[in-house]
């Protein structure tokens, strides 16, 4: 039996915007054939800059995006084909901010249960004990039952999206940016929740995030995006001692330290990302990049397959390297 619980294959999103005045639209971009591969028990991170299509090809496999091409399977089998209500049973977002993604007007409770009476559970009488025992699972106290997300602090809202998340037991979870609007303090507390349901319910996450940080204490495998393509993909380890790509060189570089002494750090990717309705010729991150060869601005690069996953570069294109 496979283990592949996500594949896409080709994956591409194509948004068309206005031009401005007497002009047409253009086509973006925002996803351009991505291949991504989640199995079962792993925490895939994708990370990159704001822009890069990470919550679009999150969006997408969720089945909230419609595909422009390509195809995504879900436990083998496609996911246009599948029932909304079958999908949902499989695979649950956590969305990144707690204080607009629960319903201000409904209580704990009603929030909790609505996958319930959504998905098709025809006992109402489990309803509440069902509840219950996912608020005890996640660190929430019966007791605030009846409350409503105003009375609670963030941590505590992010706990109830997670409950809902989980109350029917999916298989997998998208968590984009499950931390990035909690406090620092509350923060690790999620993470070690995320880590502890992971183990206790044996679920897949895949975690959308800007914190490498984050990403290094709790993936298992990292897809690196850059305007719309995996540039880089491998184990974490592999990723953050031996990272590849010179983007990922420069995200890595780009984490803060705690050392007073030190300045903020030079990443030497410039203040100006791309414009990806006109996305530069050749490999997009040429313009950006410390390693530039004469023919990357021609030449689009092709995935190399490494030891551990695959870069998108022709530092390690031979036939590329000779040619040129």
């Amino acid at each position: 039996m496979s283990n592949v619980i996500i594949q896409a294959t080709d994956v591409t999103k194509t948004f068309m915007i206005s031009g401005g005045f007497f002009q047409g639209k253009r086509p973006l971009h925002a996803v351009n054939g991505v291949d991504l591969t989640v199995n079962q028990g792993d925490v895939v991170a994708l990370v990159g800059e704001s822009g890069c299509g990470k919550t679009t090809l999150a969006r997408m496999i969720l089945g909230l995006e419609p595909l422009t091409s390509g195809s995504v399977e879900v436990d083998s089998k496609p996911l246009s084909g599948q029932n909304r209500l079958d999908v949902a049973k499989l695979l649950q977002p956590i969305f990144q901010d707690p204080y607009s993604s629960l319903n201000p007007r409904k209580s704990i409770g009603s929030i909790i249960t609505l996958p319930l009476k959504v998905q098709g559970d025809q006992n109402p009488d489990t309803w509440r004990r069902r509840a219950e025992e996912m608020m005890e699972l996640v660190g929430l106290p019966r007791r605030v039952f009846q409350n409503y997300p105003s009375q609670l602090s963030g941590g505590q809202r992010q706990r109830v999206a997670i409950a809902r998340a989980l109350i029917n037991r999916p298989r997998v979870v998208i968590c984009d940016e499950p931390t990035s609007a909690l406090d620092v303090s509350v923060q690790s507390q999620i993470l070690n929740l995320l880590q502890d349901l992971r183990s206790e319910l044996n679920l897949t996450y895949v975690i959308i995030s800007h914190n490498l940080a984050v990403v290094e204490h709790i993936a298992t495998k990292v897809a690196v995006m850059y305007l719309g393509r995996i540039v880089e993909e491998a184990d974490t380890e592999t990723l953050f001692t031996k990272p590849q790509h010179p983007y990922t060189e420069a995200l890595l570089s780009s984490v803060l330290t705690p050392d007073p002494n030190l300045d903020v750090p030079d990443t030497h990717l410039g203040a100006a990302y791309p414009n990806p309705v006109e996305p530069p010729s050749g490999c997009t991150f040429h313009p950006r990049c410390a390693k530039v060869m004469d023919h990357c601005s021609t030449r689009s690069p092709k995935a190399i397959p490494t030891s551990e996953g695959s870069v998108e570069c022709h530092l390690y294109d031979k036939a590329q390297g000779a040619a040129a």
